[in-house]
């Protein structure tokens, strides 16, 4: 997603807070990875922007999906917890909130671009993803060319919306700030079709019938873990980490628990 909205800006004394907080950060306290330091002891430090399920959403008071399962692979081989910030996605994908030690990694339905890639370093893919389109069920919406002079939303700070403002060429882009009011809009209505990662938007048509996915876009993206420019420790890790789940057969559990199917080869 990934992804997703670009929101107020942070508040000057808790982005000081977060900078004297980086001061004190200690090493992992497991033996799994001792030259890494971490904000927090004992926690690996998530920032993610919700909602995005099946990645990431809450469910009663946890936070659960499959972003998360894979970063806790990488928590237990550090020998550590993770702890989950929700926090607005400019300030994940702008590299803010790596910077000012309120998180360790970034884990948000996140795609791999060159212009991210100037704020953050990423982990090696863990998801392949594309755009798509959604429609209430029953309209004829089946390319962005059908959707000269209606509405089409979008999610702001997403590659979704980069791509319709370069494709969907004579359509009117509505932008939300998350996804959930992205889906609500083309689901009462509002707008006629809203575009973002095939992921969330098939995990949304199965709980909602009166929608439907009525074409993909053939992006070829990428999801990434991010971690702060420069941490090569944590950031070589969580690729290790990422290694052996695809060899023990651990990330083909996951994305099966959250997708309902093994991932192409």
């Amino acid at each position: 997603m990934f992804a997703r909205s670009a929101l107020p800006p942070v508040i000057a004394v808790a982005a000081v807070s977060a900078l004297l907080a980086g001061c004190t950060s200690t090493k992992s306290s497991g033996s799994g990875g001792k030259d890494i330091s971490l904000v927090n002891s004992g926690k690996l430090t998530t920032c993610t922007h919700l909602p995005y399920p099946p990645f990431q959403s809450k469910q009663g008071k946890k936070i659960v999906g499959f972003d998360v399962d894979i970063v806790d692979l990488v928590a237990s081989a550090l020998q550590v917890k993770q702890e989950i910030v929700d926090t607005p996605f400019e300030g994940i994908q702008s590299g803010e909130d790596l910077n000012t030690n309120q998180c360790d990694v970034a884990a948000a339905g996140m795609t791999i671009t060159d212009v991210r890639e100037k704020n953050l370093d990423f982990s090696a893919p863990y998801f392949e993803a594309t755009q798509a389109l959604l429609t209430a069920k029953g309209k004829s919406f089946k390319s962005l060319a059908d959707l000269k002079g209606k509405k089409l939303a979008v999610q702001q700070g997403t590659t979704g919306e980069a791509y319709a403002q370069k494709h969907a060429k004579g359509a009117k882009l509505v932008q939300f700030e998350d996804l959930a009011l992205l889906l609500t809009a083309v689901k009462t209505g509002q707008t006629d079709a809203g575009i973002n990662d095939n992921g969330v938007l098939y995990d949304y048509v199965k709980d909602n019938p009166d929608t439907a996915v009525t074409a993909e876009f053939d992006t070829g993206e990428q999801y990434g873990i991010a971690v702060r420019t420069g941490n090569d420790a944590l950031r070589k890790k969580i690729n290790a980490v990422l290694k052996d789940a695809r060899a023990d057969g651990s990330y083909d559990r996951i994305y099966k628990k959250w997708f309902g199917t093994t991932p192409k080869k």
